[in-house]
């Protein structure tokens, strides 16, 4: 009977074992993931999975990891093992990775460590400092972090994954970047052009100027030219020119490339006779040209001016960020640069007549990470057919009724507008007194611009939006100490936030700055069947500012009467087919002398083919060559749309969104994340905006009433432990209900 029962047992063991085996096979070749996070934020996107399902040529990741590394960074391993593991599932053939450990220089153990950093030195990884708290003391340690992708002959890396922040955001756009490059340089018509441009003269005050390896320069570029050869097809070639020598003009060269020149006089105890010399790398492919200063000059204190040489490593990466913007391997995105919008770069200006605006740095090195910034000059050039977008960021100059057609017909053919603009704009500036700064006085904004909007069913009020639910600003301690309202600065909150376009699914929150309301006429978007929604409204407790204005924030005192107070939209999305404003209507003429009339006509552009035909007299069309009447009988087609392509308009009624005060420079902030998630939107991106925001630094609790709080509160203390203490009894009832069962069953037995 026994042998029977062991027989038995151990048949069950066998067959529970194969099961787990089984199961574990099963697990192996079949894949399946339950993500509980509301964004998915252990899964990968719909981006991800296209971006490496359509791979058509091998890609390598090479992970450079230093092992038994402290919290929090054994978890961004942990986390981007996982993450390359399901990469690999839903990849096709092309796609592999693999770990590589890798300790510091001094820190290894030799043999395959010693191999690894090598490699990684060779990629471009470097180690990073991090901090680690081992027996309550805090220490600093050098670890690598990073990891190459390799597809085909291009490398892309991320030197330094210190957190999981975005992380799928980064490979993604890295696996389509190299993509679009491999792409691009395939299709290359000649070869990219990297000159180095430097007077033979600076040899001769090297020392002076503490760049003594200033004579290996022109080996060390050629070498650095010639690996990147390899690496981007046989695209590249390499010169040395030498104004000195060569019998180039080094101010024709100075003027096209601006290249850093030197002047220094006789310096008789070095032998150096007086002289002028330029230097810098020169990038040229067509017509395009991009300048990289090989030798940076800077002041320091009491020194005066210091010069140094860019390191070659350094060099290799700015040659590669160079090559791709001429070549265009980003996707092109216009902004409007005249007509008084905000500059996307710092420059000098006059302090005399000219108010000091705001530049956008910050959103120029975000959105050239991905975009390839076109700089739209409307009063002398057209809109660029195939421009999938347009940034207008508060213009201040009026728009002619010619300037106004190129906008509306390059929205016509499905060109996406995306304006930041508020509703007014300073009329003068303040004039100083003994006493006080005398306040700013503000006018509506007229452009023109705003009768085309009208026109689509939107307008910017002439308005700025007050919010007691705004940005607090830490004030110092000479003035008071604590915190000062910024009324014009309001936070928008998650219940104030139109989740419903997919680039504002995953926005949580958003800190506007001079914003003015935005009006949706819902009637005359219903009735040229567009489709208008607001996407950001502030909160109920906001008041409008219309007349006597102030932007002081120590100055702003908030409305006592309550029917002041609402919520007012503040950005809003318009999308369809648009109507032109110019239907029905006189199409406006160039002016006389308008450089955009020789261009067009040159370039056989948009405008030459939308404009209508102008019969030119006979004397001024032929001349004395007898073809006037040949000439006069031809005319231009007339491609005016009167009804577009499908497109959109994003208006937010402020610019001050888009200033380096709300973006951050490592596009963090959800400012920032929703900027560049409109722009993506507008560029027909939306998964990769979704993939972008995945993860929230700014992610705010749900706000409650204090009764809520209170109850929750309650719970979380009394609750608890009351819940435990039932759960005890429920288990102590139900083992004594088994007891008095048994005592029953065998009270019952009868006796033998």
């Amino acid at each position: 009977m026994k042998g029977k029962l062991r027989a038995e047992t151990g048949f069950k063991f066998a067959v529970y074992a194969a099961v787990v085996v089984l199961i574990n096979l099963v697990g192996l070749t079949l894949f399946a993931r339950f993500d509980l996070t509301e964004n998915n934020v252990y899964s990968l996107s719909q981006a991800s999975r296209q971006a490496v399902a359509e791979l058509a040529e091998p890609l390598t990741i090479k992970v450079f990891f230093t092992q038994d590394l402290p919290a929090p960074h054994n978890n961004t391993r942990r986390y981007l093992r996982d993450l390359l593991a399901e990469y690999a599932v839903y990849s096709n053939e092309n796609f592999n990775y693999r770990f590589h450990n890798v300790s510091p220089e001094g820190q290894g153990l030799g043999g395959s460590s010693e191999k690894n950093r090598k490699l990684a030195e060779s990629y471009g990884i470097h180690p990073v400092q991090i901090r680690s708290v081992e027996q309550d003391e805090v220490k600093f340690k050098n670890a690598y972090m990073g990891l190459a992708l390799i597809h085909g002959d291009l490398v892309e890396k991320i030197p330094a994954v210190t957190s999981t922040d975005r992380l799928e955001y980064k490979i993604t756009t890295a696996i389509e970047k190299m993509g679009n490059k491999v792409s691009a340089l395939a299709g290359l018509e000649e070869k990219i052009r990297v000159r180095l441009i430097m007077s033979s003269t600076l040899k001769d005050i090297a020392q002076q100027i503490g760049t003594p390896k200033l004579a290996d320069l022109p080996g060390n570029v050629k070498k650095a030219v010639s690996e990147l050869d390899r690496k981007n097809y046989g695209k590249l070639t390499y010169e040395y020119i030498d104004p000195e020598t060569g019998g180039k003009d080094l101010a024709a060269l100075t003027r096209k490339y601006d290249l850093l020149t030197l002047k220094w006089p006789d310096i008789a105890e070095a032998g150096i006779s007086a002289g002028r010399g330029g230097i810098g790398l020169a990038l040229d492919y067509g017509e395009k040209t991009r300048t990289i200063q090989v030798m940076n000059s800077y002041r320091v204190p009491m020194l005066g001016s210091q010069y140094e040489l860019m390191d070659m490593r350094s060099l290799k990466d700015a040659i590669n960020e160079n090559i791709e913007t001429l070549i265009g391997v980003n996707q092109d995105l216009g902004y409007l640069a005249d007509h008084g919008t905000l500059e996307l770069f710092s420059r000098r200006r006059s302090q005399m007549n000219q108010q000091q605006r705001q530049t956008l740095g910050n959103f120029h090195k975000l959105v050239s990470q991905t975009y390839t910034i076109k700089q739209v000059n409307l009063s002398d050039e057209p809109i660029p057919e195939g421009l999938n977008c347009l940034v207008i960021a508060e213009p201040t100059k009026s728009f002619t009724d010619y300037e106004l057609y190129k906008i509306d017909q390059a929205l016509m053919r499905g060109t996406n507008l995306a304006i930041f603009t508020p509703g007014l704009k300073q009329a003068k500036s303040p004039k100083k007194t003994q006493a006080m700064r005398s306040p700013a006085s503000y006018a509506p904004m007229d452009t023109g611009l705003e009768k085309l909007l009208a026109h689509y069913g939107i307008r910017v009020k002439p308005a700025y939006v007050m919010d007691k639910n705004c940005y607090e600003q830490k004030m110092p301690r000479r003035l008071g100490g604590g915190q000062q309202p910024v009324y014009y600065a309001p936070i928008i909150k998650n219940k104030n936030i139109n989740h419903a376009p997919a680039f504002m699914k995953n926005i949580k929150g958003v800190v506007t700055l001079e914003n003015s309301p935005v009006q949706i006429k819902q009637n005359i978007a219903e009735k040229n069947d567009l489709s208008a929604r607001p996407l950001f409204s502030s909160s109920a407790q906001s008041w409008l500012v219309k007349e006597n204005i102030q932007l002081n924030p120590m100055m702003i005192q908030p409305p006592e009467a309550e029917e002041k107070y609402g919520s007012h939209d503040l950005a809003c999305l318009v999308e369809g087919r648009f109507p032109s404003y110019f239907a029905g209507k006189e199409i406006p003429a160039k002016k006389s002398g308008d450089k955009t009339r020789e261009k067009e006509q040159k370039s056989g552009g948009p405008e030459a083919r939308d404009a209508p035909a102008e019969k030119a007299p006979a004397e001024e069309a032929g001349g004395e060559s007898g073809n006037g009447t040949q000439a006069s009988a031809i005319q231009a087609e007339n491609r005016f749309m009167a009804r577009g392509n499908p497109a959109k308009v994003l208006l937010v009624g402020s610019s001050g969104i888009l200033t380096d005060n709300v973006i951050d420079s490592k596009g963090k902030s959800p400012n920032a994340a929703f900027v560049m998630n409109a722009i993506d939107g507008l560029n027909g991106r939306s998964e990769i905006a979704v993939l972008r925001s995945k993860t929230q630094q700014f992610n705010p609790l749900e706000e409650t009433s204090p009764a809520v709080r209170s109850l929750v509160r309650t719970g979380n203390i009394a609750g608890l432990p009351v819940l435990v203490a039932l759960c005890g009894l429920l288990v102590w009832w139900r083992r004594s209900r088994r007891r008095k069962r048994i005592r029953k069953m065998f009270a019952e037995q009868p006796k033998t």
